[in-house]
């Protein structure tokens, strides 16, 4: 999967993310609050329930969403964390478990100069 592929089914995902959390988050929140009011859930106007508990519930189940939707393109494009077994951001081998602290690895620096 070349960049441009990756990054416009990146941007897709995020758009569309976003109209959910906004739907959520203002929309049934804050402009629909009276009528959803009419409606009980649990004896608590649904209004009332979305704007302080419901949108909470949305936006977890938005991030959960994004991290598996996004760890799977990652894995498609062949750029996921790992994919190369090494983690050279800090020093990690995953293939082995080793890792070096950064004093490790610049003292191996030092001693190469």
């Amino acid at each position: 999967m070349n960049r441009q592929t990756y990054w416009r089914k990146q941007l897709k995902r995020i758009a569309i993310l976003l109209a959910v959390w906004f739907v959520a988050g203002y929309v049934m929140s804050i402009f629909l609050a009276e009528p959803l009011n009419r409606i009980h859930l649990g004896g608590v106007p649904f209004g009332f329930w979305m704007a302080q508990q419901g949108a909470i519930y949305v936006f977890i189940g938005l991030i959960l969403t994004y991290a598996v939707s996004a760890g799977r393109l990652d894995e498609r494009a062949g750029v996921a964390e790992g994919a190369d077994g090494a983690d050279t951001a800090n020093g990690a081998d995953t293939a082995t478990g080793k890792a070096e602290t950064a004093s490790q690895q610049n003292a191996g620096r030092a001693s190469t100069s």
